[in-house]
């Protein structure tokens, strides 16, 4: 089944070229059928990128997903086209009395701040707070995990003195968890942040419970047991190309960085990355859309049934 998207995002042409079906905004609203209702807040810097990463995967569904995309007010991107949020994104304060069937909330590059010194961090608790009451399941991305985790449980992050950048292995630990079905007792996700999870917080909260982990980077998937809330500590949304980009941009830089762990071929540059992550990043998004969405979500938002947990 599609992914509802408008006919000009500039994702739609390069999804449309990898065969995920989307559908006319037209099309959409002619058939009998209650699609989800996704709301994405987009703080990436690249954020036409990181649109067409996070629609790939959850146009992979067998479910009909309308998107809205937002954006905070009180922080203007230097590296989006105004053009581009103009027509595309809405301000927290359009959509805050609606409600929505799941939210993704992406990670962000301000690791090194204190999460109460983000010039948008009051407009992320409000956000945070909203998506208790009004959100069926959350997911959080990266920096999105940690603030997310820091505004619901206090668990606060840690700086690292080395960037945490590349591959990973990982193992499953919630064998049982939907969030978690089909998945290999080993799999593969990127990483690149500069802090990292405070697991002995991470351990006094009995209402999280920690699905999958790395020995090298610790916690990678951690939920509710309510499966409200999900917190990826990686970027299992990452295309093949990205921690590339991101190795020769901090390159130009100047800074120096170290080769991404276990990506290129040989730990030569030269050599086209390999992909060893995008079947689980599927599996991930497809498990969340169903278990802990549309499973669990009210047919009819006002009150025909109520929303129910699998988990």
């Amino acid at each position: 089944m599609p992914i509802n998207i408008p006919n000009n995002l500039p994702a739609k042409a390069e999804l449309e070229r990898e065969n995920i079906f989307v559908m006319t905004e037209a099309r959409a609203i002619s058939q009998d059928i209650r699609p989800l209702n996704i709301a994405i807040l987009n703080l990436m810097p690249e954020k036409i990128a990181t649109e067409t990463q996070l629609l790939r995967l959850l146009g992979n569904t067998p479910l009909q997903v309308d998107i809205e995309l937002i954006k905070v007010g009180s922080h203007t991107p230097k590296t989006t086209p105004q053009s581009h949020l103009l027509a595309f994104y809405k301000p927290f304060s359009e959509i805050e009395h609606r409600r929505f069937d799941g939210l993704v909330i992406t990670g962000a590059p301000i690791e090194h701040m204190k999460f109460e010194n983000v010039n948008y961090w009051h407009e992320i608790c409000k956000i945070m707070g909203w998506s208790r009451i009004n959100v069926t399941s959350t997911l959080h991305i990266c920096w999105g995990a940690q603030a997310g985790l820091y505004y619901h449980y206090g668990i606060d992050k840690i700086p690292l003195d080395k960037k945490v950048f590349g591959v990973f292995s990982h193992r499953t630990l919630g064998e049982h968890n939907m969030l978690l079905r089909g998945f290999d007792g080993v799999f593969y996700a990127p990483h690149s942040r500069w802090s990292k999870i405070d697991e002995s917080a991470l351990k006094t909260r009995s209402e999280l419970e920690v699905l999958a982990s790395s020995p090298e980077v610790g916690p990678h998937i951690i939920a509710t047991k309510d499966g409200k809330q999900i917190f990826i500590t990686g970027h299992m949304e990452y295309s093949a190309n990205t921690l590339k980009a991101e190795y020769l941009r901090d390159l130009d830089k100047g800074l120096n960085p170290a080769l991404p762990h276990n990506y290129f071929p040989g730990d030569c540059p030269a050599n086209s990355p390999i992909t060893t992550w995008c079947a689980h990043a599927n599996l991930l998004f497809s498990n969340w859309l169903n278990y802990c969405v549309y499973q669990a979500t009210p047919y009819n938002f006002t009150g025909s049934r109520q929303a129910t947990s699998l988990f």
